[in-house]
């Protein structure tokens, strides 16, 4: 199955944002476009804008300008929906109303040739049930741009119930013959990117819910030890928290209100007072001239110990061990029991397993990091009985490292150690229930979210049991079910087992 020739036109129902950057997408491959907007004079802007933008692309030499010159006399507003009959592909991007789209669809199939590919630029809503009703449901899909369209290369191509095979792969040849990167996907509530965030944002807002720590602490701590590009409450002030609450609430709703994907209250109370974000001026943090920029808690200088023993294999943090001898810190290791570092006050130093320092008479949790060389913040827990001389000499140690120290309540899981583990569990889920492979949940969570790892590479960086192990202590401290490691992962750690009981 071959790409939608490069000869045949292109046609995008809906003018705003999202429609004007898929045309710029497809105009800029080197078809020719059809702008349609209910509104006129919306379509005729709309074909302006994206002319111009090709022209500013010419002005910075991002492309030679006879180029520039060609593709701007390719693109036109189409005056009724009649206009579309020549079209080859068309793609919606109106308002996310499952009415407005299955009439927009009925009435297309009266208008398109037969082998034309219909196809939707939704979001949020079931590729199956907009297909309801067409006469030929067959060359229907999902094409799920992320916005800014030019600029950002993930398309998830979604599957209907009734989608016929040929009609998704000659999508999916022709999205990567424009110089996206699609991934393939069946029709599941948030497809995979939207699906498979969730507990992004959701862990965050847990633990500020939890009195664990604040906004700017919680995405100081994701940033600077998990390697993610912004923290989700920032992020989610950019996107806005409408928007992104009411994603959260259609994904948690299709799932039959599954506890996994159970929106937050400090969120809805957020969208209630009108806090929406950035757009309104106030979210999670203040904007504006006079706004003043949240700082996250960074503990004082504190005096490090000058020897530590590190107590059997420390995992993940392994790397911390030349980290410490590289600090001039003197370092003895035992084989056996463990994995901890032991500090000069008898104390303990644990990585985030799920359990909380409460449980412990001198125990301090620290979290998660993508790099321990390269992380420039460390997060620690601690309980109200751990002392004050285990508290300060973990707080020096990781201060001796280079590490700005950010201490958190007593929150199973911490930070980015929870929300990996969640995020690779409804990966590990999504996956197993053939929503889409492996490789291609990683690429979309790479490209469409900008994570530094794919959810599937963080468990195979992380070892097969420590996801399900931490999850499986944090749904026994949190009983509910919104913890509880799912079969698939259950699964990739038996038969990881099972491979190495016949090397």
């Amino acid at each position: 199955m071959t790409a939608i020739e490069r000869s045949r036109t292109v046609a995008v129902v809906g003018a705003g944002t999202m429609g004007q950057g898929i045309a710029q997408v497809a105009l800029l491959a080197g078809h020719s476009v059809l702008l349609y907007d209910i509104d006129a004079t919306l379509a005729a802007d709309g074909v302006g804008i994206v002319q111009d933008r090709v022209e500013r692309m010419a002005a910075k030499g991002r492309i030679e300008r006879a180029d520039a010159e060609d593709a701007v006399g390719r693109i036109s507003a189409a005056g009724a929906l009649a206009d579309l009959a020549p079209a080859a592909l068309v793609i919606e991007a109106v308002v996310e109303n499952v009415a407005v789209k299955q009439a927009l669809f009925t009435a297309l199939e009266e208008v398109v040739a037969p082998d034309a590919l219909l196809a939707t630029n939704t979001s949020s809503l079931s590729v199956t049930e907009l297909a309801a009703g067409l006469a030929h449901p067959g060359r229907f899909l999902g094409l799920h741009f992320f916005n800014p369209a030019p600029l950002l290369p993930l398309v998830e191509v979604v599957s209907g119930f009734a989608t016929d095979p040929a009609a998704a792969e000659r999508a999916y040849r022709t999205v990567l013959d424009w110089g996206k990167t699609p991934v393939r996907c069946a029709d599941t509530p948030g497809f995979i990117v939207n699906r498979i965030a969730r507990p992004f944002y959701a862990e965050a807002f847990a633990v500020y819910e939890e009195q664990g720590a604040d906004p700017a602490t919680v995405d100081a701590v994701l940033r600077e030890s998990g390697g993610f590009k912004m923290g989700p409450f920032a992020l989610t002030d950019l996107i806005g928290q409408d928007v992104n609450e009411a994603v959260t609430r259609s994904v948690w709703e299709s799932f039959f209100r599954s506890p996994k994907f159970t929106p937050s209250l400090a969120q809805r109370r957020l969208v209630q007072s009108g806090r929406l974000g950035r757009k309104s001026g106030h979210g999670w943090f203040p904007y504006g001239p006079d706004a003043v920029v949240a700082q996250p808690h960074t503990a004082g200088p504190e005096e490090a110990p000058a020897k530590v023993t590190v107590v059997g294999d420390l995992g993940p943090a392994a790397d911390l061990v030349d980290l410490l001898e590289e600090a001039g810190i003197a370092v003895s290791a035992t084989g056996h029991g463990g994995p901890y570092i032991q500090l000069p006050g008898e104390g303990q130093l644990v990585l985030a397993d799920g359990k909380t320092s409460v449980e412990f008479s001198d125990v301090v949790y620290f979290d998660l990091a993508l790099d321990y060389r390269g992380a420039t913040r460390i997060a620690l827990s601690a309980s109200e009985d751990t002392s004050e001389r285990t508290l300060s000499e973990a707080i020096g140690l990781f201060q001796k490292l280079g590490k700005q120290v950010s201490v958190i309540g007593d929150v199973p899981g911490m930070i980015v150690a929870r929300t990996v583990a969640m995020l690779i569990d409804l990966a590990a889920d999504a996956v197993a229930r053939g929503a889409a492979t492996a490789e291609d949940v990683d690429t979309a969570m790479r490209l469409g979210t900008n994570y530094p790892l794919g959810p599937l590479e963080w468990h195979e960086r992380l070892g097969r049991d420590w996801a399900y192990d931490l999850l499986h202590h944090l749904d026994e401290r949190c009983p509910g079910g919104r913890y509880a490691p799912s079969l698939a992962l259950f699964r990739l750690g038996y038969a990881a087992d099972a491979e190495e009981d016949t090397e």
